[in-house]
């Protein structure tokens, strides 16, 4: 299912039919076919589930297009084959597989994330659609119903944008149906619901449908803080249902180490959007651009036919980059979205667990900065004269100077951390901070088991290493900054392996 902005197309290739559409003008009906069908071959191959399991990650969320499914006489096994395949290699490997309706027939949002044809959410407009979608959804789930493999069914990705919200009222009688059809085959399977407005709005959810049902939202370019989430965690303790956070990403590693770490302490599951996509460094494969790409694009802005044997060209050497081994490899982003070492952790992104748990202080602090205001602790910028903290670094860029943040802790205040090692080593861990007084110390306490105390010497923001590297064992571990005598500013905490 591509998105015209993950193969760097504009708006004239925004979504799958216009960038077929285009291919096809360029190469022909039989070569475009063949395209195609090398792209679905090699896009996600068996190397990219393997990588997946060997990181830690135990799920996926695999988005198609419902149109594709469709042939003249029923559905098409031909299409239905790379599902199976992905399914089958997540078996083999131990991913469970969540199946992500992520454009419905006709489109259910009415813009480029569905493949609709006319701008307009006419899943919604035009009943035919409705009934071949409960259709499809029922014909699915008697296919996969004996798949333990298969996590659940997510019914539809993101309905309805607030400016077609006039149409609101149809998604949860439409969800009934669906789940009444889904029902009369598979009774097993867990149903994933979305709500409206990207999935960030639950307002439509009004009455449980299901007593295995997965509530889903979507998370980008915002504060990662309990604040921002509010509605989902008070849904889930209303309904004692488990939620979901399906899409989140699209932002810098920083914005990575901050979210899904708030997720983890929340126990609420979550999903990276997205894997792979063409010359970036924010998600975890990159495609390298062929060569001539952008005059491709400069083709396609323009509305000009690109020479056959140019436009093949292209194409082949699309299809050989995105294949797993000749993508580049961003271990850091899995390290952000796991907050494992090798890592720098902003301090601002302490422990999400709370007063008492995640941090202390000695007094309620109310800086209006933004961010994290319900915990009160003392936030503010290292230099700068912003209000606010910004979140909506959407193409991955990194914070600027004055976008650098930091927590000021007095004596007997501290905050915590979590790091994922991922194997037995000594490390060495530092702090970037500042004394706010003429003296300030700082203990550093891991697990309970390890303390070493600075001396915060410099009143300019540095690192402050502790004197030994210090044995740690692969998996979790908790790291508690507090500060013992006089006031101190910290930016980040950074643990690294003495070999790396």
């Amino acid at each position: 299912m591509p998105e015209g902005y993950m193969w760097k197309f504009p708006e004239e290739g925004d979504r799958p039919r216009r960038i077929e559409a285009y291919i096809e003008s360029c190469i022909g009906k039989e070569a475009a076919i063949r395209f195609w069908r090398s792209y679905r071959s090699h896009f996600i191959g068996e190397s990219d589930i393997i990588q997946m399991k060997k990181e830690g990650f135990n799920s996926i969320r695999l988005p198609f297009n419902a149109r594709l499914l469709l042939a003249e006489d029923g559905y098409d096994e031909s299409e239905l084959f790379y599902i199976d395949r992905v399914i089958n290699w997540c078996e083999k490997h131990q991913l469970y597989v969540i199946l992500d309706m992520h454009g419905v027939l006709g489109g259910q949002t009415g813009t480029n994330i569905d493949d609709s044809l006319n701008d307009q959410p006419e899943f919604f407009q035009n009943e035919a659609y409705q009934t071949a979608t409960v259709d499809m959804w029922r014909f699915l789930a008697r296919r996969y119903k004996d798949r333990w493999i298969v996590a659940g069914y997510d019914l539809m990705n993101e309905p309805l944008p607030e400016w077609f919200s006039s149409y609101n009222h149809m998604v949860m009688p439409i969800y009934k149906d669906i789940i009444a059809a889904i029902r009369e085959v598979d009774e097993r399977h867990m149903i994933v619901l979305e709500g409206v407005h990207w999935s960030t709005d639950w307002s439509i959810f009004d009455k449980l449908l299901d007593d295995n049902v997965l509530y889903q939202f979507h998370k980008y370019w915002n504060n990662p803080d309990k604040e921002s989430i509010g509605q989902y965690l008070e849904f889930r303790e209303a309904h004692q249902v488990p939620i979901y956070m399906g899409e989140g990403g699209e932002n810098n590693r920083e914005w990575y180490i901050g979210a899904f770490s708030m997720f983890e302490d929340l126990e609420i599951s979550w999903n990276f959007w997205t894997y792979k996509k063409m010359d970036n460094d924010n998600s975890i494969c990159s495609i390298k651009k062929p060569k001539d790409w952008d005059s491709l694009v400069e083709n396609i802005h323009n509305n000009k036919i690109t020479n056959y044997k140019i436009a093949q060209m292209i194409l082949n050497e699309f299809i050989d980059n995105i294949k797993f081994d000749h993508c580049h490899y961003y271990k850091g982003v899995v390290d952000a979205l796991l907050c494992r070492a090798p890592i720098t952790i902003p301090a601002i992104f302490y422990s999400y667990l709370g007063d008492g748990q995640g941090h202390y202080m000695n007094a309620d602090y109310n800086t209006d900065i933004g961010f994290r205001e319900s915990d009160k602790t003392h936030i503010s910028f290292v230099d700068s004269t912003k209000l606010q903290i910004n979140f909506s670094n959407g193409q991955g860029q990194r914070w600027q100077e004055d976008d650098l943040s930091v927590v000021r802790l007095r004596e007997d205040e501290w905050l915590k951390y979590e790091v994922t090692i991922p194997e037995d080593n000594h490390y060495d861990i530092s702090v970037s901070a500042k004394r706010l007084t003429t003296a300030s110390y700082l203990e550093l306490m891991i697990d309970d088991a390890y303390r070493e105390v600075i001396g915060i010497s410099s009143d300019v923001m540095g690192p402050h290493g502790l004197e030994e590297r210090v044995k740690l064992c692969k998996g979790k571990h908790s790291i508690i900054m507090k500060v013992i005598s006089g006031s101190t500013s910290i930016q980040s905490i950074t643990i690294k392996a003495q070999n790396y």
